[in-house]
């Protein structure tokens, strides 16, 4: 899956070839197939989810909508290999700074409260990747509880 989401973004959304735009678009990448791999988490993707990370790839990336929509049924369809977060964890934990770490960690979390059910390999996926970009877990809880009262 992962290969076919860099092909994509890469098809998209590189115009030019400046280590900046390279590095952004990675982070980008990094970014979206962690939030699309949240909604195939559970055995049920729900619709609120998989709308859920498409408005989250629309405002984040400042992707087209039917860009995000492409993004997500090419991933979807290779919903069933297996998939390696390290490359893309440690992409962003050495270029993010710690807010843009938290506000992805409220993005993930945002996702897995989506349909309004935390399953259990949401909430491991969550607490996994917050470990491994260094988010401390009083940020990782506080996150969570923001992004609850939100849903109140």
């Amino acid at each position: 899956m992962l290969n076919k989401i860099q092909s994509f973004f890469e098809k998209n959304f590189i115009a030019d070839n400046t280590v900046a735009t390279s590095i952004d678009r990675q982070l980008n990448l990094a970014a979206a197939a962690l939030l699309i791999e949240m909604v195939l988490q559970d055995d049920h993707i729900d619709a609120i989810e998989v709308a859920a990370v498409k408005k989250l790839l629309t405002t984040q990336f400042d992707i087209s909508a039917a860009e995000a929509e492409s993004l997500y049924e090419l991933a979807e369809a290779e919903k069933h290999e297996a998939t390696d977060y390290h490359q893309f964890t440690r992409l962003i934990a050495k270029h993010y700074t710690q807010p843009q770490k938290i506000q992805l960690i409220e993005s993930l979390w945002r996702v897995a409260f989506a349909d309004l059910v935390l399953d259990k390999y949401e909430e491991h996926m969550v607490r996994r990747i917050s470990d491994l970009i260094h988010v401390s877990h009083k940020d990782f809880i506080q996150a969570r509880l923001r992004v609850e009262n939100e849903l109140r």
